[in-house]
């Protein structure tokens, strides 16, 4: 039970690492383009994202490959979701 629980709640820290990661880059990409320097938004955003989610999966999911792997699991759920909710609806060459 304790093992079930410790997966699980890696699991959820992997979606909400996730959903950091891929909705911070869904708004950095949206603030970017209006932007004069969009490459200080874009480099800036990519260093804070990326030290967030290694720091977070270096110091919560530690050296238990079965938690780093339903972090992974819980991150690539996060991509689905942000994916799907971020989608715009309309554009040409896209299925509805």
């Amino acid at each position: 039970m304790n093992e079930a629980f410790s997966l699980a709640s890696a699991l959820i820290v992997g979606v909400l690492l996730g959903a950091i990661f891929f909705g911070g880059l869904w708004w950095t990409v949206r603030q970017g383009v209006l932007s004069k320097q969009p490459v200080l938004w874009f480099l800036g955003s990519l260093l804070l994202r990326m030290c967030i989610v290694l720091l977070g999966f270096y110091f919560i999911f530690g050296d238990d490959w079965q938690r780093l792997l339903a972090g992974l699991l819980g991150l690539i759920i996060a991509r689905i979701i942000v994916t799907r909710l971020t989608r715009v609806v309309g554009q040409p060459g896209q299925l509805a």
